[in-house]
């Protein structure tokens, strides 16, 4: 019977947070070892499935970089990079349209299905979702041209906004093309990013392999933007970590209610994040 209480009184503590968030948009960027672990890929879509049932709308943009790596490899095409972003060249830009949107994005979408979903597969392309322009990597104060690596000029929600009504989950590849019908890789957590803004979404997550935001004292459970401005000046936030903070902050100031940073290593992270009292990683905040 013990066991059972439990039971019931985690449903309870979850829900003033199925109240609050019934019938928001939340954004996730899955990527990561969530990904590629099969217990870790059957809990995210177990997530995602339980956030609609409960009249919660989750949006995913997912990422592909080791998948198209491991193809690239095969095929003997080179993988480069610069500013951590993928060099992308026509032949390159193919191979990462043909794995983002063909096959990463359709398991994704397979996933949720299989254990009682409906999601929907798009690329920025489908129904006009996303318009890409073309962006250069600046080093030491000049502009390097990348290739076919593009960021978001314009996002058009209707197609979104429509499979929510219809309960059905989007699952959006970031492959744009830009208004001469170029096709550009586009970073997923940007992506998301300007997606959860253009929907006002009320959360913005995007999954990481790392526990959150962390300084010398360790984790950091909490920043507004002026604290994550200072660590990054000061250097206390550095590496890949800077880039998506700056991305969490930008969303924030865009419209978007919080965004949280997690560690998607950690089984039913979003349901944790959303509905417990503690939470998990760090969350930005105005």
């Amino acid at each position: 019977m013990k066991r059972y209480i439990e039971k019931v009184n985690t449903l309870i503590e979850s829900f003033p947070y199925i109240k609050e968030f019934y019938g928001k948009t939340i954004v996730i960027k899955y990527g990561g070892h969530a990904m590629t672990d099969e217990e870790l890929k059957r809990s995210f879509a177990l997530d995602m499935v339980l956030l609609k049932y409960v009249g919660i709308n989750p949006v995913i943009v997912h990422g592909g970089g080791p998948q198209i790596g491991e193809l690239l490899k095969k095929i003997n095409i080179k993988s480069e990079f610069a500013g951590g972003m993928r060099i992308t060249d026509e032949a390159t830009m193919e191979v990462v349209e043909m794995v983002l949107v063909g096959t990463v994005n359709k398991e994704i979408v397979n996933n949720i299905n299989m254990v009682g979903g409906k999601a929907v597969g798009l690329s920025g392309k489908d129904g006009g979702l996303l318009t890409a322009k073309k962006m250069y990597h600046i080093e030491n104060g000049k502009e390097i041209d990348i290739g076919l690596v593009g960021t978001i000029k314009e996002v058009n929600p209707k197609v979104i906004e429509l499979l929510d009504r219809d309960r059905f989950i989007p699952v959006i590849a970031p492959v744009a093309a830009d208004e001469n019908g170029i096709t550009y890789n586009i970073n997923a957590d940007t992506a998301a990013g300007k997606i959860a803004e253009a929907l006002k979404a009320e959360k913005l997550i995007l999954l990481t392999d790392v526990e959150g935001v962390k300084a010398q004292e360790g984790l950091i459970s909490s920043l507004n933007k002026a604290e994550a401005e200072k660590l990054i000046a000061s250097g206390g936030i550095t590496g890949g970590m800077i880039p998506k903070v700056n991305c969490a902050l930008e969303a924030i100031s865009g419209g978007v209610g919080k965004a949280h940073i997690i560690d998607g290593r950690v089984e039913h992270a979003v349901l944790l994040e959303i509905f417990t009292d503690a939470g998990i990683g760090t969350e930005l905040v105005r």
